[in-house]
């Protein structure tokens, strides 16, 4: 996969063309890329909180794709009309990996980026993302715990299970991972080729953190800033998830590596660690 920088020229017009037939997006005043870019956003009864997702999502996004699960509200109409020409997939099945799973299969990025629908991530931060995979990852994790990331909604006993199930990780494969449960990730679209998500469940940003590392893709960690959900109540119980998460890491332990594993690289300053 090749991806093309060069600085935004000021004045110049968002969507030139590039030497091999690509159009430049500018990302921020000196990065331009040609990869289109898709965020996708698992979505159900969030008509309250999608504003304020939307409204720090960047204009050069080539597409947004809204996997709506079934929502009793106005989630979809709110959705559409603040951004027009969203892609609404109607998820069939349930949980989060469902979603991600169905609104993956409809991404015409060839970039992705997967943000939650309560508000708790700030989509300005999509351009470090983007930029570490054009600048070579294959993955960008985002991580609460890198130097520079943070959380305000976390309770004691789900950062203690969150560190211990890291740890476990990185022992039992090889990562130096310093989050694990956090759903804001971005990748390259052929990604899914190598990790064949085949889960449901929340489970699923672990499982996807596992696999890169046994496929030997390049990660690289971008400190993450976690805010509090704006409307309604987390789903999230630290008890039931984290068994849930524990039985997939031990699940995977026990399968062979699909590729060879090289050493993860992470961020400056990072600690180690029916389409309608």
């Amino acid at each position: 996969m090749s991806s093309f920088l060069r600085p935004a020229i000021e004045g110049q017009d968002p969507l030139i063309s590039g030497h091999v037939g690509h159009a430049y997006r500018p990302i921020s005043s000196h990065l331009a890329i040609a990869p289109p870019v898709s965020v996708v956003i698992p979505a159900m009864n969030e008509a309250e909180n999608l504003p304020y997702v939307f409204k720090t999502l960047p204009a050069w996004i080539h597409e947004v794709i809204l996997v709506d699960g079934n929502s009793t509200d106005d989630t979809v109409q709110v959705a559409r009309d603040l951004w027009p020409g969203i892609k609404v997939v109607k998820q069939r099945g349930k949980g989060k990996g469902d979603a991600l799973i169905s609104g993956f299969a409809a991404c015409t990025g060839e970039i992705i980026v997967m943000v939650d629908a309560d508000g708790s991530a700030d989509g300005h931060e999509i351009v470090s993302y983007v930029s570490a995979l054009v600048s070579g990852a294959d993955f960008a994790k985002g991580s609460r715990f890198a130097n520079g990331g943070g959380t305000d909604d976390m309770t004691p006993i789900r950062k203690l299970g969150n560190r211990v199930l890291c740890a476990v990780v990185n022992a039992k494969f090889g990562a130096r991972y310093t989050d694990l449960c956090y759903g804001y990730n971005a990748f390259w679209r052929h990604c899914l080729d190598k990790i064949d998500l085949d889960c449901t469940g929340f489970e699923v940003e672990t499982l996807m953190n596992i696999r890169v590392v046994k496929a030997g893709l390049r990660v690289q960690e971008i400190p993450s800033h976690e805010y509090v959900r704006i409307h309604g109540m987390s789903n999230l119980s630290a008890v039931r998830d984290g068994l849930r998460v524990l039985r997939v890491i031990l699940k995977e332990q026990g399968k062979r590596r699909t590729g060879r594993r090289r050493p993860p690289a992470f961020a400056p300053g990072a600690s180690r660690g029916e389409v309608s």
